[in-house]
């Protein structure tokens, strides 16, 4: 064993190291569901940036120092405050907002989101939910995305006005009728967002035939 290892010495620092750099400063994870269609596909590989928000010890969830702050609109990456899966979402609501839900309808410290209509495209609308996406221009308190209904599915698309206390945040998927978010889990915490998710990196067709989607390479993610 100690011979393998002084023969193999630059390769195991060098996996030593990419560690290290996964879990403090930046990752790129695979996305396997289509809780975040039409933004993000499964197949994604999607870079995150482990410092947009915090510095923290490797391998855990302990802050060092705040680099910057969570702003509604940003796609992060964090830990499900209920059984400890990795999501990915996008932020909705941050601390000292008043966030509500009304037959699909964000309100946002009393401004009504928009919906602007797209056309209906065919085809899967996410790999478990082989349906017909309607798609939407939703519009609140500054910030504007392509999100997704899915008609005749029952989704969770009302909640009471809530306020967002100190280090706490609401995320929503933008496949709006089939995703695990804040309506489900609960409010995130700070400590357990991992970073942001800024682009894809590379992508393949898995509802397909694995082909790469030159077209996604690169992609910003907005």
């Amino acid at each position: 064993m100690r011979h393998w290892i002084r023969q193999n010495r630059g390769f195991l620092v060098f996996m030593m190291l990419l560690g290290l750099f996964r879990t403090a400063v930046a990752d790129w994870n695979p996305v396997p569901s289509g809780s975040m269609h039409p933004n993000i596909l499964e197949g994604d590989v999607v870079l995150v940036n482990r410092l947009a928000y915090d510095l923290k010890l490797p391998l855990t969830d302990r802050i060092v120092m705040r680099l910057g702050e969570p702003q509604r609109g940003d796609i992060v990456t964090f830990t499900s405050p209920r059984d400890g899966v990795r999501l990915i979402k996008r932020i909705v609501a941050i601390p000292g907002d008043r966030v509500a839900m009304q037959d699909k309808q964000l309100v946002i410290n009393g401004e009504r989101a928009s919906y602007g209509a797209m056309e209906a495209q065919a085809g899967h609308a996410a790999l478990d939910a082989p349906w017909q996406a309607e798609f939407r221009v939703e519009q609140v308190a500054d910030e504007k995305r392509l999100i997704q209904w899915l008609p005749g599915v029952a989704g969770r698309d009302s909640f009471e006005t809530q306020l967002i206390p100190a280090g706490q945040y609401l995320m929503l998927g933008d496949n709006r009728d089939n995703s695990a978010d804040s309506r489900y889990i609960g409010l995130v915490p700070r400590q357990l967002l991992i970073g942001k998710a800024v682009r894809v990196l590379l992508s393949v067709d898995i509802l397909g035939l694995w082909l790469p989607r030159l077209e996604r390479f690169g992609q910003a993610l907005v």
